[in-house]
């Protein structure tokens, strides 16, 4: 056709599409002029259309935009249509349906970065633009495919999650039907290349495979998987890395042992062909299958004549890099399994103290952390005899240089350093060393504050200082016979025997240089983007510093109180990994608010509020389900919590009392009644402070048979051998007292008045006070109360007694409280 025809057609068009939106019929005008600009884009009646369109009000003004973008390819028109998009504004169906068309057919587009966005924008806000995809798609999934797939990454995620959403299908039969053509679409793509560059193909097979392996896998044969292989070469992008690992993962997971076999055949016959090429691929792929299927993986790492055959050729290659990279990326993640590391010390040992001597960049650092992890986990922690003694020095001479590549500028020297001193902290020894370098230690924070989300090194800092801040587990002294009795079976004494470096005193010493390392306030600058993995081992770090009272002020003053609190609500996972992160951090809170005012925390007028800090407190009362299946309950979190809620409930405000009452009362009777005298204690002076709060005072005044039930057992406390259980019941019955209804309950218990009046006969004085305080209450209590008193304390002749306490006692205080009793029982 000749220019002229393509003008006169144009011209036709662009009339059209006037009259078109006039008419109120905006899509098809839009149509009619993106034809005309088409033909004649610079023809100034094709030009003169589009201005009158877009001033026309009855456009959208996205639809607007989109025009102007497409049409003129002006790039702020497009970035203003992005931002429409990415504040979720309602798109009407009509207009998403034409900027989709629009967007997803014109070809000459400059900015595909904003082309890809918009319509990724449009099928993500808009239901109708979603159906109009997968209409697309069901009419003909391979032109519709390549349509928006070259358009952006962006764009081709769609398809998949388009193809996942039942919803935007009339039909799961259809929704099926090109979801398993869509699928074949995107492997087709992955061998097009042979490696994904951008992971385009990877993301959509993952995306599919993740949701919908059983009826998908059997479509990946032996090339396609070794194609999905070969895009985990450790030189390909971080996301090609990861798409093809999830892809990896899942595949293996569903197709058993055909994956199995093809994941065996690939790696042998890669290293059997010998070119670096193929060596990298191979090695690749192996270290990135150990975590994913570690028993296949391992079995092949230790078939007979593997690491033997591959050293000679490692060292033939040792001039190549690349091979001596993934040789060694190969031999870390290996390390994960103990007879991998036995087999490296057997056979790689020398090899890898040669890449440590000669080698370049970051490899030195990477062979010392294997040559540590292999060494040292395969030495028990107090064998130091004959060769094992050597190992552990060659260890700890490894030390210097990971410190050193701390304060490398490179990223993977940093995850070096700090993976190779997390495993060599293991060694007494060496905690020592660490945290006696003040320097390092600030290294090391800093490096963790500097960590972008997700890092790995992350997890390795913390590990590193949990090592150095953990304390060796309380035993019973059942358990402490059964690891005496495995130390004689094993014919190692020193089994038996805990290293001087790790008494608690040497523990404590290294927790306060951590803390004054600035770990906390390390913590709560990364707590954001703490993994569940690594708030576990924050939880633990933290039950750790804590332990020492004179840490506590420090701790909570770095802000360590209220990032145990956020981490408390912030794990909601039911693991038990997820439980034993949640009981340490609320022990770790527990302790801090046993020696600190809890209003410098929690202040009156602040946000969290006191009460916030019950709720994990509280769950210390109940046992831990793991100790009720491995042995006896461990009852330190629940003293120590007890000691935490007793200092709560002495706060200005009995807000905290009340919850405590209402949360946990049940348990706190049987707390009370508990055969650990310790427990019993800290039970006991809790509900002597719950007598600052009404609430506290009516659970035993207001003549209720629970009250009943509870005053009996306080009359009981007040009894026992304990003087400190006998001080904190006089003391809550020093208040009771005041009320008529707890003298009746007293009166009218057998033992209630005697056990009374022996309080006032104590040695200690402070217990005498509150005995004395009792019996004086009862004697200023009015009528009809006092007369059943006065009978009881008649019949225990209280007058002589008290008479005694005024003449013998040497506290002139004493002396004059009971003198005035007994001129108020006589008048």
């Amino acid at each position: 056709m000749s220019n002229k025809t393509h003008d006169e057609r144009a011209v036709n068009l662009a009339a059209q599409a006037v009259e078109l939106v006039a008419s109120g019929r905006a899509e098809d005008g839009s149509r009619a002029l993106r034809e005309a600009a088409s033909l004649a884009p610079d023809n100034p009646n094709v030009k003169a259309a589009f201005l009158k369109i877009q001033s026309d009000d009855s456009v959208h003004a996205l639809q607007k935009l989109c025009v102007k973008f497409v049409l003129e390819q002006d790039e702020e028109a497009g970035k203003e249509a992005l931002n429409y998009l990415d504040r979720s504004a309602q798109v009407p169906g009509n207009v998403a349906t034409e900027c989709l068309d629009l967007a997803i057919k014109e070809r000459k587009i400059k900015s595909k970065d904003i082309q890809d966005g918009i319509v990724a924008g449009l099928l993500r806000e808009s239901v109708v633009a979603k159906g109009a995809l997968a209409k697309l798609l069901l009419d003909g999934s391979t032109a519709a495919f390549e349509q928006v797939y070259d358009i952006g990454d962006k764009s081709a995620n769609s398809i998949a999650e388009i193809v996942l959403q039942p919803s935007a299908w009339s039909k799961q039969s259809n929704r099926e039907k090109v979801e398993a053509d869509v699928f074949q679409l995107f492997l087709a793509k992955l061998l097009a290349v042979g490696h994904d560059d951008d992971g385009r193909a990877l993301k959509g097979i993952a995306r599919l495979l993740a949701t919908d392996a059983g009826r998908l896998h059997p479509f990946i044969d032996e090339e396609i998987f070794e194609a999905i292989l070969c895009s985990l070469d450790y030189r390909q992008p971080a996301e090609v890395r990861s798409q093809a690992t999830l892809a990896t993962a899942k595949y293996l997971e569903i197709s058993g042992e055909k994956g199995e076999t093809y994941l065996a055949r690939f790696i042998p016959s890669h290293i059997t062909k010998g070119h670096g090429e193929d060596l990298v691929l191979a090695f690749s792929a192996a270290a990135a299958v150990f975590p994913l299927v570690p028993t296949q993986a391992t079995a092949l790492f230790l078939t007979e004549g593997f690491l033997p055959s591959l050293i000679p050729l490692l060292d033939r290659k040792i001039k190549n890099e690349k091979v001596e990279q993934a040789a060694l990326n190969m031999l870390s993640a290996a390390c994960l399994d103990s007879g991998c590391r036995a087999a490296i010390k057997k056979h790689c040992l020398p090899w890898l103290r040669l890449v440590m001597d000669k080698g370049k960049q970051d490899r030195p650092g990477l062979a010392a952390v294997i040559l540590t992890k292999a060494l040292y986990l395969t030495v028990p922690a107090n064998d130091s005899s004959g060769n094992n003694a050597q190992e552990k020095t060659e260890v700890n001479s490894l030390v210097p240089m990971f410190k050193k590549l701390l304060a490398d500028p490179r990223e993977a020297n940093k995850q070096s350093s700090i993976e190779g001193l997390a495993y060599a902290s293991l060694q007494p020894t060496v905690k020592e060393e660490l945290i006696d370098d003040r320097l390092f230690l600030a290294r090391l924070m800093a490096s963790l504050k500097a960590s972008r989300p997700g890092a790995t090194t992350i997890f390795g800092a913390l590990t590193l200082i949990d090592h150095l801040t953990r304390y060796l587990p309380v035993l019973s002294e059942e358990q402490k016979k059964m690891n005496q009795l495995k130390a004689y079976a094993s014919a190692s004494k020193s089994d038996a025997k805990p290293d001087p470096l790790e008494e608690d005193a040497v523990v404590a010493r290294r927790c306060k240089a951590v803390v004054e390392a600035g770990a906390v306030t390390t913590f709560v600058a990364i707590s954001d983007h703490l993994s569940p993995a690594s708030t576990a081992v924050v939880a633990n770090i933290m039950l750790s510093l804590t332990r020492t009272p004179a840490l506590r002020g420090t701790i909570a003053q770095q802000g360590g109180a209220r990032l145990l609190l956020m981490k408390y609500t912030a794990i909601t996972g039911l693991s038990d990994i997820d439980k034993q992160a949640r009981r340490a951090v609320a022990h770790g809170l527990a302790r801090i608010l046993i020696s600190i005012d809890p209003t410098l925390v929690f202040p009156a007028a602040g946000s969290p509020p006191l009460t916030s800090a019950t709720r994990p407190i509280l769950s210390l009362l109940t046992q831990n389900e793991a100790e009720s299946l491995e042995g006896p309950r461990d009852l330190l979190p629940t003293f120590e919590a007890l000691l935490a809620l007793t200092n709560l409930a002495s706060a200005p405000s009995d807000e905290a009392t009340v919850v405590i009452i209402r949360q946990t009362l049940g348990i706190i009777e049987d707390l009370l009644l508990s055969n650990n005298a310790m427990i019993q204690r800290a039970a006991t002076e809790l509900v002597c402070n719950f007598m600052t709060s009404a609430a506290g005072i009516e659970i035993f005044a207001d003549e209720s048979k629970a009250a009943d039930r509870r005053l009996h057992i306080l009359l009981a406390l007040a009894d026992v051998e304990d003087s400190a259980t006998r001080k904190a019941a006089g003391g809550a019955l020093a208040t009771l007292t005041c009320y008529e209804g707890v003298i009746k309950g007293i009166v009218a218990k057998e033992r209630g008045m005697e056990i009374l009046l022996g309080l006032c006969t104590d040695e200690n004085h402070e217990i005498m006070h509150r005995g004395l305080v009792c019996i004086n209450n009862i004697a200023q209590m009015q009528e009809p109360a006092f007369e059943q008193a006065r009978k009881k304390l008649d019949d225990m002749d209280a007058v002589g007694i008290l008479e005694d306490v005024a003449n013998s006692s040497t506290n002139k205080v004493m002396k004059t409280m009971a003198a005035a009793i007994v001129g108020a029982l006589q008048a």
